[in-house]
């Protein structure tokens, strides 16, 4: 009676754990645009919670400036690639423009 109640609780465990709902549908696929401007908000926040640690004292001077060139940097490779991906898109939208006429 006890290996039958402890089979049932743990199929009912087992079906709790591994079943999909139905309604369950896939997440809409990003672009790389939309990507880069994500990252792009999560390394500006980055720079502003490192400025904000270096300035209560929590940081050493040598290692503010590290980061800190770490984070512009990158941030500013993501502006780039953001720029580009912008000019490419706005040149195919023109020359679809200029295709119709």
């Amino acid at each position: 009676m006890i290996l039958l109640a402890a089979l049932v609780l743990s199929g009912l465990a087992f079906y709790y754990v591994f079943h999909l709902p139905a309604s369950l549908s896939p997440a809409p696929k990003k672009t790389r645009s939309a990507f880069l401007r994500e990252r792009k908000e999560a390394v500006l926040e980055n720079l502003r919670d490192l400025n904000f640690e270096f300035t209560a004292g929590k940081l050493p001077e040598s290692d503010y400036l590290t980061m800190k060139a770490s984070l512009e940097e990158e941030a500013a490779a993501l502006l780039k690639e953001i720029a580009d991906l912008d000019q490419a898109a706005s040149g195919l939208s023109v020359a679809g423009k200029e295709a119709e006429i």
